[in-house]
């Protein structure tokens, strides 16, 4: 009978080994900067749009964005957000609902968000988005140890501290900063160029100029060389929040969320993306609560650490808007990206859990 049960046993774990496979060939992770979670889940903010300095126009904000219903107002500011990643996808961070996903560092801005990510440690080391090349493992380093990876992985972002933030000096992963086109109208980074930037600039939206160069070259690069990794960083909504230009903000967010619906039609339009691909997008911190002044800032304010999270592609279970009561935290993020790969995340350092929910699997393939 001992023998019996152990025989039983070893079939299951065998049998339970053998379900757990990839569940994608890439992975896309794609991060808008200090894009609050209020304007996520509720669009446009009646006590911030009806503030001049910040709204602007508010006549012709309130015929862009305005609505009494927070779900048509979100759907104004972010319509493939809430059409297409709502019924395909998974969206958390509602805290209004009790769902919430938060920072695990204290510092609430920028680069110790993005460490987060990268590395799943919100390490109190990194204090200052002045901070050298970043000293801890993360999902790039820990993907190189894996077979298939090795020029299969990219970077492109707005901000230039992205090559400390990644350490391109530790591991090699290209990282594509300071899109500025050229006197011939080319963009042409480590010998990687683009040359139809004329034509990114969004026409109704004069203020996201360098996260548009930033989207482009990143597509174009994807076309060429179809990593099996790739992250995309944008900046601008931090930027407009910052300086308190509500209008820009939010014609920004407008934007990449078009930009976000492009990507997934490339993704699904191409043969070696198309349902093989997961795009995770989520921010690096929130913004203050308060109308008058705090929404434009972070750091030293409070309820910065809730952000948000969403997911579509390769292996997500369609649940739309998670209205479930939980607790997310930034520190997931790397492993869940290692498991949809059919990986556990193993580094030098602590890191946090899957995300069970996005990436169905806690991940147990071998190097």
């Amino acid at each position: 009978m001992k023998y019996a049960l152990l025989l039983a046993l070893s079939i299951i774990s065998s049998f339970s080994f053998a379900q757990e496979k990839p569940k994608a060939e890439n992975v896309i992770v794609v991060t808008f900067d200090g894009y609050r979670w209020q304007e996520l889940f509720g669009g446009a903010q009646k006590k911030i749009l009806n503030v001049k300095k910040y709204a602007g126009d508010k006549k012709k904000m309130k015929a862009l964005y305005w609505d009494k219903d927070a779900s048509v107002r979100r759907e104004k500011v972010m319509p493939f957000f809430w059409s297409t990643i709502a019924s395909k996808g998974q969206i958390y961070g509602n805290k209004k609902l009790g769902n919430r996903v938060t920072l695990t560092n204290g510092y609430k801005f920028s680069y110790p968000g993005y460490n987060e990510i990268f590395s799943g440690w919100g390490d109190k080391r990194i204090n200052s988005n002045g901070y050298g090349d970043d000293p801890n493992q993360n999902i790039f380093d820990f993907l190189l140890t894996q077979k298939g990876f090795d020029g299969k992985m990219a970077a492109f972002a707005t901000w230039d501290a992205f090559p400390r933030i990644i350490n391109e000096k530790r591991n090699h992963v290209p990282v594509f900063v300071d899109m500025k086109p050229n006197n011939k109208g080319a963009i042409n980074i480590k010998g990687v160029s683009i040359d139809q930037w004329q034509t990114t600039i969004p026409a109704h939206n004069p203020y996201a100029k360098t996260d548009s160069f930033t989207y482009h070259f990143a597509k174009e690069y994807l076309q060429r060389n179809h990593p099996h990794f790739a992250f995309i960083g944008f900046d601008e909504t931090d930027d407009y929040a910052h300086d308190g230009n509500y209008a820009a903000y939010l014609n920004t967010a407008t934007t990449l969320d078009r930009y976000m619906k492009d990507l997934w039609n490339f993704v699904q339009g191409d043969p070696q993306y198309k349902d093989k691909t997961t795009i995770i997008i989520t921010c690096d911190h929130g913004r203050g609560d308060i109308p008058n002044l705090e929404w434009r800032h972070h750091g030293h304010v409070l309820h910065a650490e809730n952000i948000w999270i969403a997911a579509i592609g390769a292996g997500i279970t369609p649940k739309g808007e998670v209205k479930d009561k939980m607790f997310l935290h930034q520190n997931q993020i790397a492993a869940t990206v290692a498991a949809l790969f059919g990986y556990t995340y193993k580094v030098d350092h602590f890191s946090g859990q899957p995300i069970t929910e996005i990436s169905g699997t806690v991940g147990v393939r071998e190097k």
